[in-house]
């Protein structure tokens, strides 16, 4: 199987994609953020590595889900490759941060590899209020993302809630993560755990 992790910026989906991954003996998958040669200078410069930035991550996570073709592993991966295309690459166009020539071009790149695989079996979109992202992303104080501001997560989050709410319902779980710490508190873990088992017997 391939269950993916999604959310916006600080919602947890690491955290949690290295804890299931443990939990259930599935193989975990990260974003490549730490090898990244272009989040530095997107996050100084927007508009001008914008275009950049989303053509490495559609790379990036096209090499990932082409991995995971032939591993008879179950897969958790954080982050989808859905994302860039439906909330961070429209998100930075409608700001004024990719031109409408780059984001067509990024768009049809990214319909061509869409018509070359597959969905996850399973979505955990991780739902978040914005003081809950904000209070995270500063704790865990990434310094390429000391200058992502309120307005920017705002869209963003707006964005996921529309995304999600086309999304295939048989094959998504919802978890609320405002007042959950599933990292240090054993309960809330449990909680979490409980609600994947729920999406899981969907999906098997």
């Amino acid at each position: 199987m391939h269950i993916a992790i999604a959310g916006n910026i600080g919602a947890g989906k690491t955290s949690l994609t290295e804890l299931v991954s443990k939990h259930y003996g599935w193989e975990a998958h990260f974003e490549d953020v730490i090898d990244n040669p272009y989040l530095d200078d997107f996050y100084n410069h927007m508009e001008r590595w914008s275009f950049n930035l989303q053509v490495y991550f559609l790379k990036s996570r096209f090499q990932q889900l082409l991995s995971f073709k032939n591993n008879k592993k179950t897969i958790v991966q954080d982050r989808t490759i859905y994302e860039d295309a439906y909330i961070f690459a429209p998100n930075l166009n409608a700001m004024g941060l990719m031109n409408q020539r780059d984001f067509k071009n990024y768009r049809e790149l990214f319909d061509l590899v869409e018509s070359l695989i597959d969905g996850p079996d399973l979505l955990i979109y991780l739902r978040s209020s914005i003081p809950n992202l904000v209070s995270k992303i500063h704790k865990r104080g990434r310094d390429y993302e000391n200058s992502i501001s309120i307005d920017y997560l705002s869209r963003l989050n707006e964005r996921y809630e529309a995304w999600i709410s086309t999304y295939d319902e048989t094959k998504m779980i919802i978890i609320d993560v405002d007042g959950l710490d599933f990292v240090e508190n054993k309960e809330d873990f449990s909680a979490v755990i409980a609600q994947i088992d729920k999406g899981l017997s969907k999906i098997t």
